[in-house]
């Protein structure tokens, strides 16, 4: 059994307009002491389908699965009692933006004592010396002089370190990361995922890892899931996707990467924006930005299938033998477009 197993997972949120389906359809699984990594364009469902996970999808919010289990746990029927004593302690999460994540009115040191307070029964004195050895682990200086600090007394860079120290307080089985090095600059970024790197490895944590970088999934994640206005397009290990991507949106991200651009070039772009609630196609979502785009991929939403050693969301992936005979008797990409429009 999985440690995580998420099966057919949808996030809808009415609006005035209609639903939006933020969320639509994701299956995923982790096992012990796996890293996987979700990337995607903001607006995807990366951190929402997190969120879901972590029963922080609030009202008017809709969640729905056919089963999304954690460690055996069925997360859908579990009591609000049975999450608190979960949440915290064998899941946690460190959230994009660490000055809105801590309490600006209560010291890192109560914040984090209260973590180890609530889930492992501490007593103050024994809370307090396991808070100064977290903050030392996480690479915080002068630690137990910390603990009386407010995080506006502290970097952005230092504020993350608390909140990674939060999140590994109670030893958790499964770590989410949830852009973990946003609006840090690039030397404390290298800090961040280097720690997180020792963390996952000492401690044996599953870890999800979601980021826009590429190039971070690449050194830290064993199997990736690339999201796109909701949907798992594509999800293979990692040295197979960076080698031989399936889907066309795989491609175009990896296209994008500053490294892949010619010398005297310019970066390659993915042209138009992740649809809403009101332009969304009828069929693959992906179709109005496709290089590929085909009849077919218009009118008909494909399924995540098996092909090559990947889970792809395309009718033609690029490593089907038979793809350019069966685009061949597609309208040509210009009518195609036509038909999206």
């Amino acid at each position: 059994m999985p440690l995580l197993d998420i099966k057919d997972l949808h996030v809808e949120f009415p609006t005035q307009g209609g639903v939006l389906h933020a969320v639509d359809g994701v299956s995923l699984s982790l096992e012990e002491g796996e890293v996987l990594g979700i990337v995607g364009e903001s607006g995807s469902g990366k951190s929402v389908t997190m969120m879901a996970l972590m029963g922080l999808v609030g009202f008017p919010g809709r969640v729905r699965a056919d089963h999304m289990r954690f460690a055996g746990n069925d997360l859908l029927g579990i009591s609000d009692k049975a999450r608190r004593s979960l949440v915290g302690k064998e899941v946690a999460m460190i959230f994009q933006e660490p000055t809105t994540s801590l309490n600006p009115c209560f010291t890192i040191g109560f914040q984090l004592m209260e973590t180890l307070r609530l889930h492992l029964k501490l007593d103050k004195r024994e809370a307090k010396k396991r808070a100064t050895e977290l903050l030392e682990q996480v690479g915080i200086p002068a630690a137990s002089s910390r603990l009386g600090s407010f995080p506006h007394q502290l970097s952005g860079g230092m504020n993350q370190r608390v909140m990674i120290a939060m999140a590994i307080a109670c030893n958790p089985r499964l770590l989410i990361a949830d852009e973990p090095t946003t609006a840090l600059d690039v030397t404390i970024q290298a800090q961040i995922l280097d720690l997180l790197r020792d963390l996952q490895k000492e401690r044996g944590m599953a870890l999800v890892l979601i980021t826009h970088n590429m190039g971070v999934v690449s050194e830290m994640a064993q199997r990736i899931a690339v999201m796109y206005a909701g949907q798992v397009m594509e999800h293979q290990r990692v040295d197979r996707l960076f080698a031989s991507p399936q889907h066309p949106y795989t491609e175009a991200l990896l296209a994008a990467l500053p490294e892949r651009a010619a010398p005297e070039g310019r970066l390659a772009t993915i042209s138009g924006v992740v649809p809403g609630v009101h332009d969304r196609p009828a069929g693959c979502l992906f179709a109005p930005r496709c290089g590929y785009v085909t009849e077919r991929a218009c009118q008909v939403r494909p399924a995540l299938r098996e092909s090559h050693g990947a889970e792809v969301r395309c009718h033609f992936p690029l490593g089907d033998p038979g793809r350019r005979e069966a685009i061949a008797s597609d309208p040509p990409k210009r009518q195609a477009a036509e038909v999206a429009a």
